[in-house]
């Protein structure tokens, strides 16, 4: 039995609980709805119980058994081992007979020895081996087999039987099976036969859902006691990209595909398999499978229920008051049982699909004549006149000139996705006869789709631009222009749109100079700079031309980057002539502006607190960014400065603010991993760091971002080489200056692999190729002119690579001189890593007392900037360092050794928890290891086992 790996992607927690609680007897419940992983989790179960040697019995039920008395007892006995079935009494024989012949029980004590012959045929089983039951799809289960398997199970079999079960919750099935009925509803048609829009009874409505309720729990039942319920969440949105990208989908749909399914799994893979490949994701028409999944959720919801629904589907922004102005009045009790089915989710007045393309099904599905019907009652309701016209309009698909023009009208008074829909509308509605107006609509629609972040509805109507015969060159070159912005970090893959589009753009400046700017940020992308830095110099000519004064600043922005990624010094005056002209890039463009650049600048130069400043500014303007893209741009600038600054929870929250904010966008996700690799580095975990390098590397390769692969690379390399992968992360900053070997002359300062990669190699005694790659590094620092900054990265580099080739002195002198640097710069984080480097080759020299000295030194650097994996570093290089000269090796951990030390100098565990922010159970478990680990038994005996310096390493703490 195989369980795919692949799908159990963040489920790594909640399979160790699960095997806590069956290691420890009893039973676990998980429940949750169709498709959220539930059958993955009791396969990895199941396989990891068969390769112990357990008997594993497994039930999965389908709809159409539950109707069937005992199918599912007869399925699961004729599992159990014969050994077990021969042990039984004659009488016991023959109930067995009668149930898995499925003969109806007969009064007395027949059926008694029914209801007893299952538990005395488990427990015989788990005499030969233990026994793992395993209840796919309980809400299935008929319920003659249900009720046996609980009988069985409150007869308590013995510890060697335990049970997971797994049922759908919220019921997502069509009622509950007939048996399991109250009275009152026995009468009620199975749910499939009935219209969910048709007029009902609300008092049956609610007892249908009381009775699908009472089913609910079953699988509880199923287990023995202690029963542990669990829940079964939606994956979060990095363990859904792993999963994708596990089945061949790109990096890029995940964030896309994540808010579509709500985390669902098997929702989001029949989502991405409906893409086309190679393509940026665009919501492609639903796929049945998945259709059918969303159906199943709604099939037993009353009549009522449904039709409040429908109504929430086809509003803007469903909210309660709105329902009940369109004639919902119980819309509170609707919503409510709605909910219970995992339908919606109701926060205050807001309303919200779950997930959200069950709005589509439920719009999609339901009859023109109640869509009208809906559409009447919500413009009826509506307090926005703009929505009321909207409603109205959407009551009828006939053309209407006044009614189109009442829509385009009152979207030149909205903007963003609001704007969209109604010129798509206006457009929609707008006779054959108004042909121009209809694309200056639609052209208009996809501008304000683009800026309000409503890919779908930019990219359907940019596409009807383009498929409109009769459209001018300027209308299908706008057009283009939105669906090459909505390629992202994906722009490699636009050459024929590109071509098409200056091809109609023809001699007009005007048309031409946009779309060769975006080809310039291709260029760039794609690791070509001279063809990047041709297009920049051709977009600012033509922007100047047609008195563009916005696409000739950004042109000269990129070009200053093209120019200083080169290492040619006129950079600093192609930025300045950006910065004098009377450009003023809206919010969605500001990242592409000089002052943008600047900042970003200032940042390479190490002028932290300008960087910061000028960011704090524009994040202001940034945070009215209706895409989203500036808006993390300037997040990821200002986590990168707080990384450099020693500002560690700072660079982590603005990182994770940046990852967020791109899911929530849809944009590419290499960049924002790259930062929160680097935060993580500097304040979080080494394993974290690494795992948001590795994915922003693959996201990188896949989009062609030569940029970000090099970054990713370089905190790849970083992450590898601190946690001892020496050679993984020596191979990572190879492959990275292959790259940048096409860079010919680029600034060092930009991506500071130099020293990186000389220390990996000096660690793997390539002692040549180490000192062959610093003198690489510092010729192109001489290009560049004096830089303390990079002067100090080479001087430690060099330190670390004396240190390994045996001249310690050299190093000690040039590992000084490089935290002299970092600590004029204020970087403490650069200037506690130069002394450790420092404390590293005293050590070397058997210079103990020295060698405490600076590591301690750099301890309390870390300890004050947050730095939580340097510290660890750092405690571990403190631990190491004895007076006798003798390198110590506890076989603690670095939390472990904090404690141990703090009890040392007499501190009770609530000190200690109130010291290192633990909670007192987590001191006293953690001390308890160490006792373990140690050999001790008390604290006294824990004191007099410790060396002395772990008393040093907890008075820096």
């Amino acid at each position: 039995m195989q369980s795919d790996v692949s799908a159990l992607r963040g489920r790594g927690d909640l399979l160790a609980t699960i095997e806590g609680r069956l290691g420890a007897g009893g039973g676990v419940a998980l429940h949750g709805p169709a498709g959220i992983g539930k059958t993955a989790l009791l396969d990895a179960v199941a396989a990891a119980a068969c390769a112990r040697g357990e008997l594993v019995v497994r039930l999965r039920p389908v709809r159409s058994e539950r109707r069937i008395p005992y199918a599912g007892v007869a399925d699961l006995i004729l599992q159990l081992p014969s050994p077990a079935r021969e042990a039984l009494l004659p009488a016991q024989r023959g109930a067995l007979a009668a149930l898995r012949q499925g003969l109806a029980p007969r009064a007395g004590a027949p059926a008694l020895a029914r209801r007893l012959v299952l538990p005395l045929l488990l427990a015989h089983s788990a005499r030969l081996r233990p026994v793992l039951l395993v209840l796919d799809d309980c809400q299935w289960l008929d319920p003659e087999s249900a009720e046996l398997i609980a009988f069985a199970m409150r007869r308590r079999p013995g510890p060697r039987v335990r049970v997971i079960a797994a049922e759908r919750r919220p019921d997502a099935g069509s009622g509950p099976p007939a048996a399991d009925r109250r009275p009152d509803a026995g009468s009620r048609p199975p749910a499939a036969e009935r219209r969910p829009h048709s007029a009902g009874s609300s008092a049956a409505d609610r007892s249908f859902a009381a009775s699908a309720s009472s089913v609910r729990r079953r699988a509880a039942r199923l287990c023995p006691a202690p029963a542990l319920e669990l829940a079964v969440p939606p994956l979060e949105a990095d363990d859904l990209t792993e999963l994708l990208e596990a089945h061949g989908l790109p990096c890029r749909t995940a964030s896309r595909l994540h808010e579509a399914s709500a985390g669902n799994p098997f929702l989001a893979l029949t989502l991405g398999a409906a893409q086309p490949p190679g393509e940026a994701w665009r919501p492609a028409p639903l796929p049945e499978a998945a259709r059918e999944l969303l159906r199943d959720r709604l099939a037993a919801l009353p009549a009522d229920v449904a039709h409040t629904l429908l109504v929430a589907a086809l509003a803007a922004g469903p909210t309660v008051a709105l329902l009940r102005r369109a004639g919902r009045e119980d819309a509170v009790r609707d919503l409510r049982v709605a909910a219970a089915a995992g339908v919606v989710e109701v926060t205050g007045e807001r309303v919200r699909f779950t997930p959200p393309l069950l709005a589509t099904v439920v719009a999609e599905d339901a009859p023109a004549g109640d869509r009208a019907e809906a559409h009447a009652a919500l413009a009826a309701g509506a307090v926005d006149p703009v929505q009321a016209l909207r409603h109205r309009a959407l009551r009828s698909s006939v053309p209407d000139a006044a009614v189109a023009g009442s829509l385009a009208a009152a979207a030149e008074r909205a903007s963003g996705r609001p704007a969209a829909e109604l010129y798509l509308l206006a457009a929609d509605r707008c006779p054959h006869t108004h042909a121009d107006r209809r694309l200056d609509w639609l052209v208009a629609a996809a501008r304000d789709g683009l800026a309000g972040g409503a890919a779908a509805l930019a990219g359907r109507a940019a596409e009807a631009v383009l498929a409109a015969p009769g459209a001018s060159a300027e209308h299908r070159v706008r057009a283009r222009l939105v669906l090459i912005d909505l390629a992202g970090q994906g722009l490699a893959e636009m050459g024929e749109m590109f071509a098409a589009a200056l091809a109609e753009a023809g001699d007009d400046p005007f048309l031409s100079a946009p779309v060769r700017l975006r080809r310039t940020w291709a260029a760039l992308l794609t690791g070509d700079p001279d063809r990047a830095a041709a297009e920049a110099a051709h977009t600012a000519l033509a922007a100047r031309r047609a008195a563009d004064p916005t696409t000739e600043a950004m042109a000269l922005s990129v070009l200053a980057q093209i120019e200083r990624l080169r290492g040619e010094p006129g950079w600093a005056d192609t930025l300045t002539q950006a910065l004098v002209l009377p450009a003023a890039p809206a919010p969605d463009w500001l990242h592409y502006g000089p002052r943008y650049v600047a900042a970003r600048f200032a940042m390479m130069d190490d002028r932290l607190e300008e960087a910061r400043a000028a960011l704090l500014g524009l994040l202001v303007v940034a945070e009215q960014d209706r895409i989203g893209e500036a808006r993390v741009e300037v997040l990821r600038s200002l986590s990168e400065v707080a990384t450099r600054a020693g500002r560690c929870r700072e660079a982590l929250s603005y990182a994770h603010r940046a990852v967020r904010a791109a899911q929530r966008a849809g944009l590419s996700p290499g960049p924002t991993w790259y930062t929160a690799a680097i935060a993580e580095l500097a304040g979080g975990s080494l394993s974290a760091a690494a795992g948001f390098a590795r994915r922003g590397v693959r996201a990188s390769e896949q989009e062609g971002d030569t940029l970000y692969l090099r970054r990713n690379l370089h905190a790849l390399g970083q992450a590898e080489l601190r946690a001892g992968e020496t050679r993984a992360g020596v191979a990572a900053l190879r492959r990275l200056r292959d790259l940048d070997s096409g860079f010919a002359g680029a600034d060092p300062m930009i991506v500071r692999w130099h020293g990186d990669l000389a220390g990996g190699l000096a660690a793997l005694g390539e002692h040549a190729e180490a000192v062959a790659t610093l003198v690489a590094g510092r010729a192109a620092a001489e290009r560049l002119g004096e830089n303390p900054a990079l002067a100090g990265y080479l001087d430690r580099a060099a330190a670390v690579v004396l240190s390994e080739s045996g001249q310690a002195d050299s190093a000690v002198l040039l590992s000084a001189s490089a935290a002299q640097h970092f600590e004029q710069l204020h970087q403490p984080i650069e200037q506690a890593h130069a002394l450790l480097v420092q404390g590293s080759a005293e050590r070397r020299r058997r210079r103990y007392a020295a060698a405490r000295l600076a590591i301690g030194a750099a301890l309390t650097i870390f300890l004050a900037a947050d730095a939580k994996p340097w510290a660890e570093q750092t405690e571990r290089a403190l631990a190491g360092t004895s007076a006798a000269g003798t390198p110590i090796d506890l076989g603690l951990t670095s939390t472990e050794l904090r404690i141990a030390g703090l009890v040392r100098d007499g501190a009770s565990n609530r000190e200690i928890a109130g010291r290192l922010y633990l909670s007192v159970k987590t001191v006293e478990a953690t001390l308890t290891r160490i006792y373990r680990k140690l050999g001790v038994r008390s604290r006294t005996q824990l004191s007099s086992r410790l060396p002395t310096v772990v008393s040093e390493v907890t008075t820096s703490v």
